[in-house]
């Protein structure tokens, strides 16, 4: 089977690019390698990170240049056709995907988009580049062969007639080498990973910050300009000099991929203030290292408080409460820390989501319409 995909951030995350950041790219990465090494044919189209025509290979992932025409379109057009691909791949929402889906499936490639985000499914709330245009994405949304979802509460929000064609696909999280720290040997910081925009709440996490002085916060991430900031100028130039002000803040700003996981794995607790996500890939990090989650809101499939893999507070008074409770006690934190290190090994391997992957697929006849398969979500 031969699979293809477009993105550049994705050939930043193969080359090991300090700047490369977003959890969807870097699961993109993660999963296009994975299916490689399990013997599928992949080929990401990258705009900017390559010249026309040019090519590379990355842990059997062939990535190609694609010409910067003007238009995405057109490259989109051209680069089906010159690879004629069994299955093209999409993440997040974007209006450019309804004519991307319909492009493909023209010239006979099968598709598959994959939700990052629980307001993806939500095609009126999606946050996406042009909102006016939600009709196109949601276009793209039918007209895909498998809609692939992060967790089960997802499919709630689709309309019954798709549900057939949603499959579960979990997270890809690389586990460390080595032995994991001993909650005993860690540095005792709380660490926060994000890239700082809104709907990640950094100002919950300035506000949790000042009511525990005790406790020293590692921060990774940097703003997200374009539209996260529009008419919110006042409001990321007060975080970011709160971030950089207060004393129990090492405010690291944007942080290379493996070193975040360094800092993670040295770190006793991730705290996460997010209103909304999927299912974020740095808790999967947190957990392959052994580091137990405090999150406010997001407990995808309640896996945090099912598992006993953390804490989830519902309230900044209950974080601070959480928090204070955890680094009081390491024997607890181990004990969460290893159930979580357990749970990645057990169902976020990359062996896991390639079996997920081909699964869906073999739900799907070869004129592009889906049958039923016992193993859909």
């Amino acid at each position: 089977m031969k699979i293809v995909y477009v993105n550049d951030v994705v050939y930043g995350y193969a080359i090991e690019d300090p700047s490369a950041n977003g959890g969807a790219e870097r699961y993109g990465w993660l999963l296009m390698r994975a299916l490689a090494s399990a013997g599928w044919s992949v080929t990401v189209g990258v705009r900017f990170g390559l010249q026309e025509g040019e090519v590379q290979v990355i842990d059997g992932v062939r990535f190609v240049g694609l010409s910067r025409r003007a238009h995405f379109l057109l490259d989109w057009y051209t680069f089906l056709k010159h690879e004629c691909p069994d299955w093209c791949f999409y993440q997040c929402a974007d209006h450019l995907w309804g004519p991307m889906a319909e492009i493909a499936r023209w010239l006979g490639v099968r598709t598959a988009w994959s939700s990052m985000h629980d307001l993806d499914v939500q095609p009126r709330k999606a946050l996406m580049r042009r909102p006016n245009w939600r009709l196109l994405y949601e276009w793209g949304l039918y007209r895909s062969d498998i809609i692939f979802l992060q967790h089960h509460g997802q499919r709630d929000f689709l309309p019954v007639a798709w549900h057939r064609r949603t499959f579960l696909l979990p997270g890809i999280v690389p586990l460390p080498a080595g032995t994991i720290r001993s909650q005993v040997e860690r540095n005792g910081t709380v660490v926060w990973v994000a890239v700082i925009r809104p709907p990640k709440r950094p100002d919950l996490l300035v506000e949790i910050a000042r009511r525990l002085p005790m406790i020293q916060f590692v921060v990774c991430g940097a703003p997200s300009l374009g539209f996260w900031w529009a008419g919110k100028e006042e409001y990321l130039e007060r975080i970011m000099t709160q971030l950089r002000s207060l004393p129990n803040i090492d405010y690291r700003g944007q942080v290379a991929p493996e070193q975040v996981l360094k800092v993670i794995a040295e770190s006793s607790l991730l705290l996460s203030t997010s209103d909304g996500e999927g299912f974020p890939s740095v808790f999967l990090e947190a957990w392959a290292a052994g580091t137990p989650v405090v999150s406010l809101q997001i407990d995808p499939d309640h896996k945090i408080r099912n598992g006993g893999l953390g804490m989830v507070t519902g309230t900044v008074e209950g974080a601070v409460d959480a928090l204070i409770s955890l680094m009081a006690s390491a024997e607890r934190r181990q004990d969460m820390g290893v159930r979580a290190r357990q749970h990645v090994e057990e169902i976020h391997s990359p062996v896991s989501a390639v079996r997920a992957f081909e699964a869906a697929v073999k739900g799907v006849s070869y004129n592009g319409q889906c049958a039923i398969h016992p193993s859909r979500t």
